[in-house]
């Protein structure tokens, strides 16, 4: 593997934030974000990437590639979980494997974000509409993982409300911001970006440092949190992300996807969701332990893929596209 891509990535500035928030963490610094901030930059980067990703989106129509993309990125939300969930259930229970198997089907959207600012420091173009991609995979995971649940939970009946489960799969706040945005992009187009572009253009890598400055404090506090995890669960918060970007190179090789977007539909299927999804959890399967499956996200998943995932599976893609 080339060397160089993994320090292109280190020394990328929102990604030394991160470290130096983990930094804080271990030093015992009293640094701290006020609880607000990081919820309120959170909102302003989902914004962002989907008013930019419409806007893409109409500038490049809806071609075979689109749908075709689209349709894989559905799949992928689809599979992963089930056979993460038959992984997981040699070491772990129903519960337990079915949140950690929904949390791995699902996305992370800073870590697209930060792989979309990998790209654009090395000058390699990808298009908008991977954000489609992206708003899709979110919710199909949670969906999946309940239903894993309560097809090998045969012992007990367990009370939820489908209503409520949907709602929170395809209703919550990060999935409601980013499509809606993702339609505002597409309707207004080139004219709303004019008028929105010192906001979504100019101030999107500063929120984005400091953003991924509060993720390392969180991440660094979380990882006490794998002693109860055990070496089983952080081999698969390292691996499997890796199984999960080989599958969706394969796929983008498949359907032809460039350079760019190919990259980032493996981010999104290396990726695992520590926002969305375990909020859905805590809804749904309050059986499940929640520092299992938001500690190997948060603390295991995420720092590899920014760290090193992203330049490794671009050297993937390298290979794959010689």
């Amino acid at each position: 593997m080339d060397v160089s891509l993994i320090v292109s990535n280190i020394l990328n500035p929102p990604v030394l934030f991160f470290f130096l928030g983990m930094t804080a963490v271990f030093v015992k610094s009293d640094l701290e974000i006020p609880a607000p901030i990081p919820k309120l930059f959170s909102l302003y980067l989902l914004f962002a990437i989907g008013f930019k990703g419409g806007v893409e989106l109409i500038k490049s129509g809806i071609t075979q590639e689109v749908v075709l993309t689209l349709a894989a990125a559905m799949f992928m939300a689809c599979l992963v979980p089930i056979y993460t969930f038959f992984i997981l259930k040699v070491k772990l229970d129903t519960y337990d494997a079915g949140a950690i198997a929904a949390t791995y089907g699902s996305i992370s959207a800073v870590t697209f974000i930060t792989a979309s600012a990998f790209l654009t420091e090395l000058g390699i173009a990808f298009d908008g509409y991977m954000v489609a991609a992206l708003a899709l995979m979110e919710s199909p995971a949670i969906i999946v993982g309940l239903i894993l649940v309560n097809l090998f939970t045969v012992n007990e009946k367990r009370d939820f409300s489908w209503p409520e489960v949907l709602q929170e799969a395809f209703l919550n706040s990060s999935v409601f911001l980013l499509v809606g945005s993702l339609l505002i992009g597409f309707l207004t187009g080139e004219h709303g970006w004019k008028v929105l572009e010192p906001f979504t253009q100019g101030l999107f890598y500063g929120v984005l440092t400091f953003f991924l400055l509060d993720m390392g404090l969180v991440a660094a506090r979380r990882i006490k949190d794998l002693q109860k995890t055990g070496v089983f669960l952080v081999l698969f918060a390292i691996l499997i992300p890796i199984v999960n970007a080989g599958i969706g190179l394969v796929i983008a090789k498949f359907i032809s996807l460039p350079q760019g977007n190919s990259l980032l539909f493996a981010v999104l299927c290396a990726s695992a969701s520590y926002i969305a999804v375990p909020a859905a959890m805590r809804l749904t399967v309050p059986e499940a332990n929640p520092s299992l499956y938001v500690s190997t996200a948060l603390a295991v998943t995420f720092p590899f893929n920014i760290i090193v995932g992203i330049p490794l599976y671009l050297y993937g893609i390298n290979l794959f596209w010689r």
